[in-house]
């Protein structure tokens, strides 16, 4: 039996005092008084008690339940960690759907691209625009130059500089051609809006640049075919890559394919059974 003794003014101030330090319940405690003392001028007496335990040991079972109340959150915890894991997995399965559904916006733009390239017709009214616009540019600074529209072929205007500083215009190795073609090709992006090109040639440069790739490309694909290595040119813009493999195109044991951003975009020319040719 688990007692205590403790003095109080009255029986039942012990038996409250004795069940807040045993941890039970005040009807739960036995006291058994050892000594009583009457107080004076109307002062509360004191009491000597003995307050018994018994109920206290009773009393230890019922906080099992209460720890196993607690512990019964604890028990649902798993629970809620495999209804986690479940959302955990969803994504895993949809993240492998975005690569589908870019794969066919690409797919839709790529066609897009083509449906404009092939609808885009350019009119003499854009070409007019286009060449007023480049000779006020000659005019602005003083240069022995003029331009004129050599050919309508689509969606492209072929424009063509003449004059005695035609050659500044063009540039080492065209440069400066290539410089002014890409000025005026945002041009016509900014005032036409209707997918016209302009492609700008001076002094023959752009057919003597398309002989010269073109007899390039064919002979490193030549070496290609022979070494079996694959070959990476050098930068080039987009127009001269379209001739490079338009020019590779009937070659068979090749195959050829851009790679990088521009303006570091280049061909890469690889051993392959069947051509295959592709850019941008």
């Amino acid at each position: 039996m688990e007692s205590i003794e403790l003095v109080a003014s009255s029986v039942d101030e012990a038996r409250d005092k004795a069940a807040l330090q045993l941890g039970v319940d005040a009807k739960d405690v036995e006291i058994e008084v050892l000594e009583e003392a009457k107080g004076l001028f109307g002062k509360p007496g004191k009491v000597t008690v003995k307050a018994s335990a018994k109920a206290a040991k009773a009393e230890k079972p019922k906080k099992a339940p209460a720890k196993k109340a607690k512990e019964e959150p604890a028990e649902e915890a798993p629970v809620e960690e495999v209804k986690e894991e479940k959302p955990k997995k969803a994504p895993a399965k949809s993240a492998a759907k975005p690569k589908k559904t870019e794969a066919k916006k690409e797919e839709s733009s790529d066609s897009g691209e083509k449906e404009e390239r092939e609808e885009a017709e350019a009119t003499q009214d854009d070409a007019d625009m286009l060449v007023n616009m480049l000779n006020s540019v000659f005019e602005a600074g003083d240069l022995d130059a003029s331009v004129s529209c050599s050919e309508l072929n689509g969606r492209y205007v072929n424009l063509e500089i003449s004059g005695q500083d035609v050659g500044f215009l063009v540039g080492r190795r065209g440069e400066v051609l290539n410089a002014i073609q890409y000025y005026m090709n945002v041009v016509a992006a900014r005032k036409l809006h209707n997918g016209v090109r302009v492609t700008l040639e001076g002094d023959n440069y752009r057919e003597k640049r398309a002989t010269s790739l073109s007899n390039m490309a064919q002979e490193i694909a030549a070496e290609v075919v022979k070494r079996g290595q694959e070959a990476v040119l050098d930068p080039l813009p987009a127009f001269e890559r379209r001739i490079i493999h338009q020019a590779l195109s009937e070659i068979e044991g090749i195959s050829t394919y851009s790679e990088g951003e521009e303006p570091n975009r280049r061909i890469v020319i690889a051993p392959g059974e069947g051509a295959k040719n592709s850019d941008d």
